[in-house]
């Protein structure tokens, strides 16, 4: 309903929906009037909502003398509760609330929203509608006030309307560019750097990015037609086995996509120190498996499960490869086998640290390093020291 809210009451909204605003602002005017704060405080909220939903018949110039102060109290309650839902007045019975469609808004805007759509439930005898919803109003004051989540706090640009869609997003993360009537593919490979970004960002952004580019290759005509392979760095940060405190079903849609996306056209490349933190329903589901140095008990157990046709020798082989070497089985290759990895070209910059040159340090040395301005980490419980 916020959503919804938030488009309605924006210069994107239809027009034509006048008569519905003007009731969910009624309701909801009148349910602050009706409540047990003191007049001051219900003439501040009421002053805050239209300052950002009003309509041409209900605004603070045709409401200011209903509201204003007057010894302490509302300048004409009673008048204000018939003008509102009086007799001939702006409340529809049996109103059913428009659909959200996708319009673009401003993300400061849905604050605000949910602070509406709220006193509209209540407005409506959903008395415990504020307390069920306390932990989504929390969680979305921290994504107004974190800097991780700064790329969800987009304005719209002047006339409303935004400068690209969630199609033109898609198409553009999955490397195709308009051309004519058409898409043309200009990138076979598209990285998405999410290295610097908390856990709880990463979990979420994945599993909503995931979601989007299987549905658009569910609903392509022609279905199977455009391959796409997610290859999925430090996979335990958002695939894990259990679920997290951030997003409970984010690795549900991993799980949908190796079980169902070769149909689709969408496959999965899973990399991963840990893989018995994975989840067991994308492992499952993987046909090749290229396994490098493990020497974590629990972690040859799952591939000890996994590959139960490999033999008991060649496991053993694990802990003790060399680097750059790694064993390779499944259906790609006849017989599970260990071979060394290409140099690298360009090489990555993932080399290990030079401990022995660097480790000490002659007194006067000039250390080799920048340091960036420290940001607190809401998730720290040292923060406040920072």
């Amino acid at each position: 309903m916020a959503l919804g809210l938030s488009t309605m009451f924006s210069e994107a909204g239809a027009d034509d929906l006048g008569g519905v605003k003007n009731h969910i602002l009624a309701k909801c005017i009148t349910q602050i009037v009706r409540d047990d704060s003191s007049s001051p405080s219900k003439h501040d909220r009421i002053v805050g909502i239209l300052q950002r939903f009003n309509t041409g018949e209900i605004n603070l110039q045709s409401i200011q003398p209903f509201i204003a102060i007057s010894y302490g109290q509302l300048a004409d309650a009673p008048g204000l509760d018939d003008f509102l839902v009086g007799e001939n007045a702006f409340v529809i019975d049996e109103l059913k609330l428009p659909d959200y469609e996708n319009i673009p808004f401003d993300f400061r805007s849905l604050g605000e929203a949910m602070d509406l759509a709220i006193l509209y439930e209540e407005a409506h005898g959903n008395r415990q509608i504020r307390d069920y919803c306390s932990q989504m109003v929390t969680r979305l004051k921290s994504l107004e006030e974190r800097r991780e989540y700064e790329f969800l706090r987009h304005s719209l640009p002047v006339g409303g309307q935004a400068g690209e869609g969630q199609s033109e997003f898609l198409a553009r993360i999955l490397g195709l560019t308009a051309k004519g009537s058409g898409l043309t593919k200009t990138s076979q490979v598209v990285i998405v750097d999410m290295n610097a970004v908390s856990d709880d960002v990463v979990e979420l952004f994945c599993s909503v990015l995931a979601r989007m580019t299987f549905r658009l290759l569910r609903q392509a005509d022609p279905r199977n037609r455009f391959p796409v392979h997610l290859l999925l760095e430090e996979a335990h940060r958002y695939i894990a086995s259990t679920p997290s405190r951030y997003a409970l079903d984010a690795a549900k849609v991993f799980e949908r996509i190796a079980k169902e996306g070769r149909k689709y056209g969408m496959f999965l490349m899973v990399a991963s120190q840990r893989p018995s933190e994975l989840s067991k329903t994308v492992l499952s589901q993987c046909s090749n498996f290229v396994v490098h140095r493990i020497q974590n008990p629990d972690d040859l157990s799952q591939i000890r499960q996994m590959t139960p046709f490999i033999s008991e020798a060649v496991l053993k082989r694990l802990p003790s490869l060399p680097k750059q070497h790694a064993l390779v089985f499944g259906t790609s290759v006849n017989l599970p086998t260990t071979f060394r990895v290409r140099d690298a070209s360009p090489r990555p910059s993932s080399d290990d640290t030079k401990i022995v040159d660097l480790w000490f340090h002659e007194e006067g040395r000039r250390a080799n390093i920048r340091l960036a301005p420290l940001v607190p980490d809401p998730d720290d419980v040292f923060s406040d020291l920072v």
